[in-house]
């Protein structure tokens, strides 16, 4: 069955969806995004959304309005006489008239085995919590976060796995079983989210990536995969950022922060961490041997 679809995303996690919705031949009448913001080498250049670029690529028109708040924006939406509109990090907040326009209504991809992992961060706060589990949830939109009823869902195992490993993987994922949800809508009857188990996403502070040598290893390694490859987590050493991508738990006792050999173990509360692969600020990253070649971070030096 081919369906009017509008498609909602802007980053690289709604791309795979987007892509899978053409492929099974849905008729794509217009993928909405986020507004190009300045990027480039410069910071200036309009850089529009990985969705933006995806849409034109496949000859589907792109709207980019700054909100859906108003009339005019709304009427437009109506107008184009979706069947269903598919929803995968959008970033904007869905009024009612928008959510209730398309025939079938708005079905989000989330990226979180619902209700635990409403919000913002679904991936990365996986990670953070040592998640066994994690996976995508096909959601029919209502007015309130990431609360609406569930259609299906897809699991994946966390351990050992990045940020941008697991969004890449979800993705794809969630990309498949949207297409089998339309492909069968009267078999994915709507299923009412449980009051249990029920936890919230938040937005990644800014403080949360630097490194806490006062956890166990294990919470610190968490912190490096949560935060790999972007914005990623870091520690400081005479007044100079280093950020972490990779690491290790190893074998290992000291002061929290303390670097116990020529590897920067860095001893942890409980344990130790040996970063793998890190990136000084303004160069290329790197493995850390290579590092500490150009950077003399020898047993007894103090992280911060």
């Amino acid at each position: 069955m081919t369906l009017r679809v509008i498609f909602m995303g802007t980053p690289d996690f709604a791309v795979p969806a987007l892509k899978a919705l053409v492929a099974a031949g849905h008729d794509v009448v217009a993928a909405y995004t986020q507004p190009p913001r300045p990027g480039g080498r410069r910071g200036k250049e309009l850089t529009p959304t990985p969705v933006h670029k995806a849409a034109v690529a496949l000859g589907i028109e792109v709207r980019h309005p700054a909100s859906l708040k108003g009339t005019d924006e709304q009427e437009a939406f109506a107008t184009l006489n979706a069947d269903v509109a598919v929803v995968a990090a959008y970033g904007l907040i869905l009024p009612q008239t928008v959510l209730d326009a398309p025939r079938l209504g708005c079905l989000n991809v989330h990226a979180s085995l619902l209700p635990r992992w409403r919000g913002a961060a679904p991936i990365q706060r996986a990670i953070l919590a040592g998640d066994e589990w994690t996976g995508v949830t096909i959601m029919q939109m209502e007015k309130g976060l990431d609360t609406g009823p569930m259609l299906a869902e897809v699991k994946t195992p966390v351990v050992g796995k990045t940020t941008g490993e697991l969004t890449e993987e979800l993705a794809e994922l969630g990309g498949n079983l949207m297409v089998e949800v339309l492909a069968d809508l009267p078999g994915h009857a709507p299923q009412v989210q449980p009051e249990e188990g029920v936890t919230y996403a938040h937005k990644i502070d800014k403080a949360e990536t630097r490194i806490d040598w006062s956890q166990s290893a294990g919470q610190a390694e968490r912190q490096v995969r949560a935060f790999a490859p972007a914005p990623g987590a870091w520690f400081e050493f005479e007044g100079e950022r280093c950020k972490v991508l990779a690491a290790e738990i190893a074998a290992g006792s000291g002061k929290p922060g303390e670097v116990l050999d020529d590897q920067l173990t860095v001893a942890c509360a409980i344990g130790a961490l040996r970063p793998t692969w890190v990136q000084r600020a303004g160069r290329p990253a790197m493995a850390t041997q290579d590092l500490l070649r150009g950077w003399a971070i020898g047993a007894g030096a103090a992280l911060a």
